[in-house]
């Protein structure tokens, strides 16, 4: 089991940026798992927003955040960093870190956006955007 703690929300104005951590603990190895950042929005569903597989070799992001967010990992140090830019009002929302086991690579690239396929959440964090 994974015990995930977010890090690093809080209340920023239209075009900061923002620096979310994920710390990772545990009898399981991170390096074994992709990890994913959801976000959720008052009202609506979770929403994947990035995620980085198990090596760090491959990053994704959904369409909304593209040019703006990065994600990387240090297994050494077991977290996970989402770097936000450019934020918009529309980026507020509880930000989660989430970890997948699926085993297979494709798999999980094909369905990274999926909550389903992650085992292991965080409690979240609170990031605001003001206009």
């Amino acid at each position: 089991q994974v015990q995930l703690v977010e890090s690093g929300g809080g209340l920023v104005q239209t075009g900061d940026s923002l620096r979310l951590s994920c710390a990772a603990s545990g009898r399981t190895d991170i390096s074994s798992k992709h990890i994913a950042w959801f976000r959720q929005a008052p009202g609506k569903e979770r929403e994947a927003v990035s995620a980085v597989s198990r090596t760090g070799l491959s990053t994704y992001h959904a369409d909304s955040v593209k040019g703006r967010f990065t994600i990387s990992r240090d297994n050494a140090k077991n977290t996970v960093t989402l770097h936000m830019n450019s934020l918009k009002p529309e980026d507020t929302a509880v930000y989660y870190c989430a970890t997948s086991s699926v085993s297979r690579l494709p798999d999980w690239v094909a369905n990274w956006k999926r909550t389903s396929q992650y085992d292991s959440w965080g409690q979240g964090t609170q990031v605001t955007v003001s206009s």
